[in-house]
């Protein structure tokens, strides 16, 4: 019997809900494409609230034909490759797990996965969850798995793609960090921002991605975990 078949102490199967809970407060930050600002979002919140002690984590998903393991193009194929998981330990800020380190998290990790294939990586990215105090984790597709405490979504009206990942979890944002600028009509085809509305919303003028308003509002999210 795996864990998670186990009875719970009512004596009852944990549910689907209960089996996507992580046991220490878990920030999830995402957004709609790449180069929106969500590392440096995650980087900026590290920053502010240093009395966290955070493990920050950012996880990348790879196309067919590049290897999990490096980041290089591979023809290998193999289960080995599917997936990979490195703490980082440079804090020159050159790359993005290496900015957390700069802004003041205590680790960091890069979790590397072939497009889909997350679910492999999830039984030792849970045990690294759980040897953490406060986390967090920059993905949308991490939200599949776990039930953040916290998720927020950066959206940036000047890039118009939207990835499915995006669209398929914006809906469970509880606040949106936008970009200045206006929102055109056009900019993001078939996609509805119908499912934030009345969320709580941040505007974001780069090169400051976080501001005082975002800090005090997951200051006080985290009080009530």
């Amino acid at each position: 019997m795996t864990a998670s078949e186990r009875p719970t102490a009512d004596g009852q199967r944990p549910t689907a809900k209960d089996q996507r809970r992580i046991p220490m407060p878990l920030i999830v930050i995402g957004g709609h494409s790449r180069s929106v600002g969500k590392t440096s979002v995650v980087a900026g919140l590290i920053a502010a609230l240093p009395e966290y002690n955070w493990t920050a984590l950012k996880i990348t998903q790879y196309g067919h034909g590049v290897c999990s393991a490096d980041g290089e193009s591979c023809h290998c194929a193999t289960d080995d490759h599917s997936w990979a998981i490195s703490e980082e330990r440079d804090r020159s800020g050159k790359s993005d797990t290496s900015r957390f380190l700069a802004a003041g998290a205590v680790r960091a990790w890069w979790v590397r996965t072939e497009q889909g294939r997350l679910a492999e990586a999830m039984p030792t990215l849970r045990r690294k969850l759980a040897e953490s105090a406060h986390v967090i984790l920059e993905s949308n597709s991490i939200l599949k798995f776990v039930r953040p405490d916290l998720y927020l979504t950066v959206l940036d009206p000047a890039t118009e793609d939207f990835k499915k990942s995006a669209q398929e979890f914006l809906d469970q944002a509880d606040a949106v960090i936008l970009h200045e600028g206006k929102i055109q009509a056009t900019a993001w085809r078939d996609v509805s921002l119908k499912p934030v509305a009345g969320r709580p919303l941040f505007r974001i003028s780069p090169p400051q991605y976080v501001t005082p308003q975002i800090v005090e509002f997951v200051r006080e999210s985290l009080s009530k975990t």
